[in-house]
């Protein structure tokens, strides 16, 4: 199967290369589809540090990032904003009009539009991207119908290896691993 999936990223380049807007639903593919209720009833998530760092390397090199999210805002704006993303949308009942929107507002087409989801409220948004994609652990019908798999689960590196992957595309990752990575916000 990790044969199978190496081939369609290779099968992908091109659409991988043309990316300009990256779209992500939060739990599932930002987290490991857990959610922790504290002792007032409030919403904890655990996001992986690894994948913070990635999708700042992906803003450095001009991707616009957005979160979009069934889900409540409460973690998923926090971290959103700890990341500078461009864009968080939570509560969201139409995947395919928030897309449509976000394309709009950062005047990005559908060939310049990747997703990466992780449930069946997220096979709505293939007809609106070029490229869809999904976790490891995600559920069977999304992998099914995603152009790409990442072989990392959702929370724990999925979205790191999407940054490595990209990176790779134009010899960024080569320069950061020779050189590091400063943060200068």
């Amino acid at each position: 199967m990790k044969i199978i999936r190496e081939i369609n990223w290779k099968l992908n380049k091109s659409k991988l290369s043309k990316i300009k807007l990256l779209i992500m639903d939060v739990d599932g593919v930002l987290t490991n589809s857990q959610l922790i209720y504290d002792s007032e009833g409030k919403i904890q998530k655990v996001f992986n540090v690894k994948d913070g760092l990635g999708l700042k390397l992906l803003q450095r090199n001009g991707i616009k990032l957005a979160f979009l999210s069934g889900g409540s805002s409460g973690a998923t704006n926090a971290r959103a904003n700890d990341l500078g993303i461009d864009s968080c949308l939570t509560d969201i009942k139409d995947k395919s009009k928030a897309i449509l929107d976000l394309q709009k507002k950062f005047k990005i087409n559908k060939s310049e539009t990747a997703y990466i989801g992780d449930d069946l409220n997220d096979v709505v948004v293939f007809p609106h991207v070029s490229l869809l994609i999904a976790p490891r652990d995600a559920e069977k019908t999304l992998i099914n119908k995603s152009q790409l798999t990442l072989n990392n689960k959702g929370g724990n590196g999925a979205i790191r290896e999407f940054a490595e992957r990209f990176l790779k595309l134009n010899s960024k990752w080569r320069e950061y691993c020779e050189f590091g990575w400063k943060d200068n916000n």
